[in-house]
């Protein structure tokens, strides 16, 4: 047996057991002591005993009493079902009627809708699309940081309904050059300031181009500059040599292609296939395709993503919906979708879309108005696109830009810009955009 020490729990119950044997033995020596605790002891039971069984007899006789008995309380209480929640899809609101205020009918009732739009810039928007001389032309203006819709204008030369906005039938051109260059600075290692090489014209895309090789005749210039021009054999190029088939499949799925875009109303789905082979590679990255479909609203989103630092949050127009007696039956509340890409790629690209500004497609367009005071510190960015049908009979026309007030209480936008013109050229897109921030920075 191992030796007890004075902090052992086997010393503590030793000397517990000395103590109770010597109380025993100096009980015994005192008889009178003893006969007085077991006389007590009796006593204390006869009287527990007495007073239990009065209490158990006053009891049986009150729950006899039918004075006093209460009703039996149901635990299957009927509680009346909540009103279900208000859905947008079920008050059939005509989005090309939506304005900042304004009445609804519906179950015989009148509810009051409020909305995001900025009724000054809409009806702008308004009037410069309709003087713009273009077929059809669509406007998006909406705030990054949480997803509001300032503007949202469609028009059409003849008069026909439906929101262009939310279409998804125009071939995105260049403006998936911004979905490649995202795949290139995340999965690649690009960086705006890297050399990158390209053989013949800037804005053609032979297959003599696409070719590795560096010789005489080769241009070079740096990634940021080839983004800015939009120079298309070296996008051509990223896509077979650098990203291939899975790469660019993945960068354009993190950019919400061939995905719901959550919103308020239907938005078609932008779509994008990308081929296996180089050429088509090639022509996918380039924008030099008529496959690749995006809607207006989306081209705005693909803009947000960059300004709110990676991250996408969900658009929205109709901001409440009120009862006659005033109560609120629907609010919005901004919410983000998630981060396709991260902070860092997100500076990246702004380094590219300020390059298409400062000496891009955008150059001249913009160069006027940025002298004006109201654009002092603002930082501008933007992406052109334009491709013309199948037949060579229209051109789609793109501009996807946004705008960055300084200070912290500055409201950021991003735009989203489609004409599309016929034999003749209307005001062109960079042109239309130029003079919607201009509007929205100076009021």
């Amino acid at each position: 047996m191992e030796p007890q020490t004075p902090y052992s729990s086997g010393w503590r119950a030793g000397r517990n057991d000395r103590n109770e044997t010597s109380f025993i033995k100096n009980l015994l020596k005192r008889p009178l002591l003893l006969l007085l605790i077991l006389f007590t002891g009796a006593s204390a039971a006869a009287l527990l005993f007495f007073v239990g069984g009065w209490i158990f007899s006053e009891t049986s006789q009150a729950s006899n009493d039918p004075s006093l008995k209460r009703a039996p309380v149901s635990v299957h209480k009927k509680m009346e079902a909540p009103s279900p929640p208000l859905q947008l899809k079920d008050l059939n609101i005509d989005i090309n009627k939506i304005s900042s205020r304004f009445s609804l009918e519906t179950s015989g009732e009148t509810l009051l809708v409020e909305s995001s739009l900025d009724r000054d810039l809409q009806e702008y928007i308004s009037d410069l699309l309709q003087t713009s001389g273009t077929l059809k032309a669509a406007a998006v203006v909406l705030r990054p940081d949480d997803g509001r819709i300032l503007a949202m204008v469609s028009y059409d030369q003849e008069g026909n309904t439906g929101d262009l906005c939310l279409q998804a039938d125009f071939p995105a051109a260049s403006l998936f050059k911004i979905v490649v260059a995202a795949g290139a600075v995340e999965s690649a290692g690009f960086t705006p300031e890297k050399n990158v090489y390209f053989n013949g014209g800037k804005h053609t895309l032979y297959k003599k181009q696409l070719r590795r090789n560096v010789g005489k005749y080769t241009n070079k210039t740096t990634f940021k500059k080839a983004f800015g021009l939009s120079i298309n054999p070296v996008f051509g190029k990223l896509g077979i040599y650098w990203l291939g088939q899975r790469g660019l499949s993945d960068s354009a799925e993190k950019f919400l292609f061939n995905h719901a875009i959550p919103f308020d109303f239907p938005v078609e789905t932008s779509v994008v296939n990308v081929p296996e082979d180089d050429y088509g590679l090639a022509e996918i990255s380039s924008g030099f395709n008529r496959q690749t479909m995006v809607s207006p609203l989306h081209a705005a989103l693909i803009s947000s993503i960059i300004v709110n630092n990676g991250i996408l949050m969900k658009p929205w127009i109709i901001k409440s919906i009120s009862g006659e007696n005033g109560d609120i039956l629907y609010e919005t509340k901004p919410e983000e979708v998630g981060s396709p890409i991260s902070s860092e790629t997100a500076e990246a690209l702004r380094v590219l879309m300020r390059d298409t500004i400062s000496s891009g497609t955008c150059r001249t367009s913009f160069s006027r108005v940025k002298r004006k005071k109201v654009f002092k510190d603002v930082e501008l960015g933007a992406k052109t696109g334009t491709i013309n049908d199948e037949t060579g009979q229209y051109k789609y026309d793109w501009l996807t830009a946004y705008a960055i007030p300084p200070g912290k209480n500055g409201k950021s936008i991003c735009i989203a810009i489609l004409g599309i013109h016929g034999k003749k050229l209307g005001r062109r897109a960079n042109r239309l955009g130029r003079d919607i921030i201009n509007h929205y920075l100076s009021s």
